[in-house]
């Protein structure tokens, strides 16, 4: 602002017969009317989204609290796809360890000996979550189990990741080589909160 008035005195001084009008207010401005004209010849476009999807975290499932929540919990750990074929497999499993309507025995739905005190499998952790990280990491880690893991990794047809669970040293028994195997859906069934 003291520029300009400093400008001002300069001419002023220089000019002593130049006169500076002053500008019209605003509201007696002219003002320019704007328009945008779309010819007819320009079709529609449709635009296709591109398609989203969601993973269910930790969370979720412990709040789930379902036997094919720690499924899906032991596949998120490992870093596996939550697959229909990768859960099924591994509800059928959990069924064949524990039974449905306890499958969260000792908080070791699997009997995994990995971590959880008793070699053969008859140890316990201290909650679901533990025994889904604890599963996660003996079937990455122990050699004797890498057929089950590229299994759920690839999300393989289940016939295929049974007899893999069936030829590892999981259980000693090898579940017959699927004799004693049930094929029928599990039943979705709820843990106690304290079990997580």
């Amino acid at each position: 602002m003291l520029a300009v008035l400093g400008l001002g005195a300069v001419f002023a001084w220089s000019s002593p017969t130049a006169s500076v009008e002053a500008a019209p207010p605003v509201s007696q401005r002219a003002h320019a009317v704007q328009s945008f004209a779309v010819t007819d010849g320009i079709a529609d476009t449709l635009v296709t989204r591109d398609g989203y999807s969601a993973t269910t975290g930790a969370k979720t499932l412990i709040a789930g609290g379902t036997n094919y929540d720690w499924a899906r919990l032991v596949m998120t750990f490992a870093g596996w796809p939550t697959s229909d074929s990768n859960i099924t497999v591994f509800t059928r499993w959990m069924r064949q360890e524990n039974g449905v309507d306890d499958w969260w025995n000792r908080n070791n739905p699997l009997n995994n000996g990995w971590g959880s005190g008793g070699g053969s499998g008859l140890g316990s952790y201290d909650s679901l979550v533990t025994a889904a990280e604890n599963c996660a990491d003996a079937l990455h880690r122990n050699s004797g189990y890498s057929a089950i893991a590229a299994g759920f990794a690839a999300s393989a047809p289940t016939s295929q990741i049974e007899a893999a669970i069936w030829a590892s040293p999981w259980a000693s028994s090898h579940y017959a080589n699927g004799a004693h195997w049930a094929y029928t859906p599990a039943t979705v069934v709820e843990a106690p909160a304290d079990a997580w």
